[in-house]
């Protein structure tokens, strides 16, 4: 074997400058940044594969460092240099994994007060929350067993492009059942059915509801409206061809996280409006609630609350194609929060207090702005520690999110009379909101 061309660093060096690379990654994590926009978005990159993975970086830099130790990277000051910072990097990790173990506190406290006075609350009520380590161990979010799936189903082709969706459902279910749509995000730009809503969809399809997960068409390419016609059409497919899929079509609740929590709540709000809806204005898109992950909801930005310029360039250059100054009704139009009224369904928000991508502020700005304008329930959870993305990999924090979303929507479903709900599921997965009392007692 040819020698190398340079002198490979000492164990000492390595251990050292890994300490110092485990302290840099602990300190993100902690405190990420949140401007300028670069540094924020590899500020997000790193917190994000950070916070959602700790147990699995815990192990891996435990091993690395023994290892190192074990080829005597202890015989100088460099290599105590080194485990010294691994050892206050693990200390921040830990901080960080125990502000994660406080998500359950911060939902149960959320689902109390968003259903406070309502009549379904009791689907809401406290309960023992579970953190599924087997998954969290798998780190990618694998589909369930229990749950079957029909792929790439085409529910429109507008322009001769073929927008396809997939349908989740428990494995076995016969007949119809109550519907979850879920939009993916990726900045209107990027970003797959294939590849994110994966966990929600696999969750509450395992609980008994008929979930489809759809693409849209992205920019630059596409300019808004385009994306939001898109999920009105999928709305349409549930509506006119669900059924034949195991969907209800009389209950369909919205979802989606980042740009499809924007793309989601804006079809929420907008139910029946000609405009977005070209050739299908019979059609009736009105949804009975809208879970929203980590959303973009004012375009706007009326109350200044992103620290950069770069989501500005974004929408001007890729996705609306327009300034604002030169259209600011059409950033209006585009904004959840300017449509908030009276007709808003019920709202479950996520957002981390984190999140280096969408401010925080944004979404606490639209869930007063929903409670100040709607009677239905808003539940609005701000969770400690979170990043942007948090619920893609399976965590302790997305795992409990999803039992949070499992009661939601099974306290919408209460809003049914029992009949007809019992019509709609079948015995084994009745009353998606009585499900975790019934998997406890077994």
């Amino acid at each position: 074997m040819p020698p190398l061309p340079f002198p490979l660093p000492s164990p000492s060096l390595l251990l050292l400058l890994l300490g110092g690379a485990f302290a840099l990654q602990a300190a993100n994590a902690l405190r990420p940044l949140r401007w300028p926009g670069v540094l924020s978005a590899a500020s997000f990159f790193a917190g994000w594969l950070t916070d959602e993975l700790l147990l699995h970086h815990l192990g891996w830099q435990l091993a690395a460092v023994l290892g190192l130790v074990a080829l005597g990277a202890l015989a100088t000051p460099l290599g105590w240099a080194g485990l010294g910072l691994s050892v206050v990097a693990w200390g921040g990790l830990l901080l960080a994994l125990r502000r994660s173990r406080r998500t359950a506190d911060i939902l149960e406290q959320a689902l109390q007060q968003g259903f406070e006075g309502h009549p379904e609350a009791r689907a809401a009520e406290a309960q023992r929350w579970r953190v599924d380590w087997w998954r969290i161990a798998w780190v990618v979010p694998f589909r369930r067993r229990d749950v079957e799936v029909q792929r790439d189903i085409v529910f429109a082709t507008p322009g001769g492009k073929p927008l396809k969706l997939d349908v989740y459902r428990a494995r076995g279910a016969r007949g119809v059942a109550p519907t979850l749509l879920f939009v993916h995000g990726g900045g209107w730009v990027v970003g797959s059915k294939n590849a994110q809503g994966l966990m929600t969809v696999n969750h509450m399809a395992s609980c008994g509801w008929t979930c489809v997960n759809i693409t849209y068409r992205l920019s630059p390419r596409a300019t808004f409206p385009d994306h939001l016609i898109d999920v009105k059409q999928a709305i349409r497919w549930v509506r006119e061809q669900g059924r034949a899929h195991g969907c209800d079509p009389d209950f369909l609740v919205i979802a989606g996280g980042s740009a499809g929590a924007h793309l989601a709540s804006l079809a929420a709000l907008t139910p029946n409006r000609a405009e977005y809806q070209p050739g299908f204005e019979h059609v009736d898109t009105t949804v009975q609630g809208c879970v929203g992950y980590y959303g973009v909801y004012d375009f706007a930005d009326r109350h200044h609350h992103w620290p950069h310029r770069e989501f500005r360039l974004l929408l001007e250059l890729l996705v609306m194609k327009k300034r604002q100054r030169d259209a600011p009704e059409a950033y209006e139009a585009a904004s959840p929060i300017a449509q908030v009224g009276p007709h808003a369904p019920p709202f479950l928000l996520f957002h981390g207090d984190h999140d280096s991508l969408a401010p925080v502020d944004e979404g606490r700005a639209f869930a007063r702005a929903l409670r100040a304008a709607s009677p239905e329930p808003v539940v609005y959870a701000e969770l400690p520690g979170a990043q942007h993305a948090f619920e893609i990999f399976p965590s302790i924090r997305s795992t409990l999110t999803m039992q949070a979303v499992e009661r939601f929507l099974g306290a919408l479903l209460r809003r049914r009379p029992s009949d007809v709900r019992e019509q709609i599921l079948e015995p084994r997965v009745q009353r998606a909101g009585d499900l975790v009392e019934a998997r406890d007692r077994r």
